[in-house]
């Protein structure tokens, strides 16, 4: 029986049970993937449910806000992914060792490659919106391949802190911030090759918000990425195509995310297909 879960807080909105349950009964898999709150009051419990790995009751687990970074210290090894971005969103037991990884930055490379026609290997300049843990893996990832990127976030003290734990030496004269706001963003967006959205802004149900000021010309030629994918055309991507721009949701990078981490727990092929399926319909 394998045993797989998700640790964070809340979680109602989850659609990670979907995906891998799915996918355990398309590859023929006796399992269940459950959802395991853990109240921020508690965190003691993050705790409790590492030491199930260790003890073979869970095979694995997902990690998601507020616990992507909290949840370190309690991990034996990190991979590299996990180090560079500084961010653990898969825990797996390998050797009688507690391992966390991150799938976030696979996710988004993977998306990205196939919705833009591999933009990633033409390096420009990319503006991030927002300044937390998904920011941390997209960053991470332009970074990786030779982008300059800028961090616009409403919080700039976050933005600053994000920019000094990723500005390696070799990445130190590629990583700005700046203020998330109309006379910030103005100066900036002249030459964008990439936008993408890493805030939770326009995530159902508040539909009818966008992280881009309304007033703001988007730049000539830029592509749109917008992580959130619930609903399927969030008011960012409605944006994006008045303007005549080509765009993607977030969808792929949640089905390739959980992709990664499926085929890390059970050893076989994730059914990407049959993981889409799954979720396709719950979107609004």
């Amino acid at each position: 029986m394998i045993r797989l879960g998700l640790l964070g807080w809340p979680l109602a909105h989850s659609l990670s049970p979907k995906l891998q349950n799915a996918a355990l009964s398309a590859v023929g898999l006796e399992g269940e993937y459950k959802l395991y709150p853990v109240d921020p009051a508690q965190p003691e419990k993050l705790a409790e449910f590492v030491n199930k790995i260790r003890a073979g009751e869970l095979i694995g687990l997902n990690v998601t806000i507020p616990y992507k970074q909290s949840v370190i210290p309690y991990m034996d090894v990190l991979t590299p992914a996990a180090s560079r971005i500084g961010a653990v969103n898969a825990i797996y037991l390998r050797e009688g060792r507690i391992v966390g990884h991150n799938t976030d930055a696979f996710g988004f490379e993977t998306d990205l490659q196939n919705k833009s026609g591999k933009i990633l290997n033409e390096p420009g300049t990319a503006l991030v919106l927002g300044a937390g843990g998904s920011a941390r893996a997209v960053i991470s990832t332009l970074l990786e391949f030779s982008w300059k990127v800028t961090i616009a976030a409403r919080n700039v003290n976050q933005a600053r802190l994000l920019r000094q734990s990723l500005a390696q030496e070799k990445y130190a004269d590629n990583l700005d911030c700046i203020l998330l706001d109309l006379e910030d963003l103005r100066h900036f967006i002249n030459n964008l090759r990439l936008i993408v959205n890493a805030t939770p802004v326009g995530m159902f149900p508040q539909n009818n918000y966008s992280p881009w000021p309304e007033t703001l010309p988007f730049p000539s030629g830029a592509f749109v990425y917008d992580l959130v994918y619930n609903p399927n055309k969030t008011l960012l991507v409605k944006q994006t195509e008045a303007a005549g721009l080509s765009g993607a949701n977030g969808l792929g990078m949640l089905v390739e995310q959980a992709s990664q981490g499926f085929e890390i727990w059970t050893g076989r092929p994730a059914p990407r297909d049959v993981m889409y399926s799954s979720v396709a319909g719950s979107i609004n």
